[in-house]
């Protein structure tokens, strides 16, 4: 998963002007910046126990006002747009050139992806102004093998 663009929530004036009071919020870390924003696309996946399906997603890294980005994914089936899958999470450095993707998925699963960041790519990818993604899987009796692909571009 990769890039950026900012999303700003819409303000009433009585929240303007309580504004004026609130300290500015840290910005998000360089490193993270290219992430930051709204995608959306579609994707593909397969695996030996299911049908090959396609899917369309749409991923956002959000500003939280601490130095990380919430994270949130939403995919729909190609074509019916029903509700596939979701999960939310944190994108968050651990080191100056390393990152953490934290996710969580309503089935209980838990995952922790860990990469170094090189130009704007996490082993997650940001190239050219799009997020590109690859995910391997293993399962109960099933070896690691390569299950979605996904490729989205900045709202």
């Amino acid at each position: 998963m990769d890039e950026n663009s900012t999303l700003s929530p819409a303000h009433s004036d009585a929240a303007a002007s309580s504004s004026a009071n609130t300290p500015p919020l840290p910005s998000v870390p360089s490193a993270l910046a290219p992430f930051s924003g709204l995608w959306r696309g579609e994707g593909e996946g397969a695996y030996p126990t299911i049908d090959n399906f396609a899917y369309t997603e749409e991923i956002e890294f959000a500003p939280t006002g601490k130095p990380f980005l919430a994270y949130r994914s939403r995919t729909r089936e190609a074509g019916s747009g029903r509700p596939l899958h979701s999960e939310s999470g944190f994108l968050r450095l651990v080191a100056e050139d390393e990152a953490e993707l934290l996710v969580a998925q309503p089935t209980g699963f838990t995952e922790i992806h860990r990469g170094q960041i090189r130009e704007g790519t996490i082993q997650l990818s940001v190239r050219g102004g799009d997020l590109t993604y690859d995910l391997w899987m293993a399962h109960d009796l099933t070896p690691l093998t390569h299950h979605l692909h996904g490729h989205l571009r900045r709202d």
